[in-house]
């Protein structure tokens, strides 16, 4: 495959992030998430139109094609590789592996982020819950549902969370959260008030939850034994 620039690769991984519901990307939202004026997003979209990466429809926006999917995936997985890697050999902290892999994905090769695999075992998911594509370009999506909306009595796995935020996963660890914490749903406060829940662990208390976090938790309703 063509080696790409890290501009390149970094519109590809955005606009893959911000199309998976399948419709067309607006430049607008692409130059929100990179940070970058809307006339160079413009420019940009223009050249990548001209490639076999991307297909732009005007005043609609833009969409990966085929080949732009496959290249955004790889970039995807470089990054996910490199966070897990961080952790799990490094033992860095979840909350600041992302800055480092986002330097890091865009010079690390296929050859070395394969080695980095196989010597986790080629994990299917990173420290923070997101599926790892796999070498062929396939990706598991989960279907996984915000903790406000589990229901009050309801019971479920915490499975992913953003990995952009550095303070926010500093505070989910300081509260004894992390990926595969099992929990029961508690008490919902009326008008988007705290939710309380309570982690399926011997002597965990109840925890307070604010309802801005409780939403940036996608989890897995799931039934759940008694806590050991």
């Amino acid at each position: 495959m063509t080696e790409l620039s890290r501009s390149t690769e970094d519109y590809l991984k955005a606009i893959y992030g911000l199309g998976r519901s399948g419709e067309p990307v607006p430049t607008g939202a692409l130059a929100d998430a990179l940070a970058i004026a809307p006339a160079s997003v413009s420019g940009m979209v223009r050249r990548l139109a001209e490639t076999d990466l991307i297909a732009h429809e005007p005043y609609r926006g833009v969409q990966l094609t085929d080949a732009g999917r496959r290249a955004a995936l790889r970039v995807i997985r470089r990054h996910r590789i490199l966070e897990t890697y961080l952790v799990k050999v490094l033992a860095w902290d979840w909350d600041s592996v992302h800055a480092e892999a986002e330097r890091l994905e865009h010079a690390a090769s296929d050859l070395l982020v394969a080695r980095m695999a196989d010597a986790l075992g080629n994990p299917a998911f990173d420290p923070h819950g997101a599926p790892i594509p796999t070498v062929d370009g396939e990706i598991e999506e989960q279907e996984l549902v915000p903790l406000t909306e589990l229901g009050v009595g309801g019971t479920g796995e915490f499975r992913l969370v953003s990995d952009d935020d550095a303070e926010r996963l500093r505070y989910i660890a300081s509260i004894g959260f992390r990926v595969g914490t099992r929990f029961e749903l508690v008490e919902v406060t009326p008008f988007r008030g705290p939710l309380t829940v309570l982690r399926r662990e011997l002597g965990a208390s109840p925890q307070l939850i604010g309802y801005e976090l409780a939403q940036s938790l996608l989890c897995l309703p799931c039934t759940l034994e008694p806590a050991a």
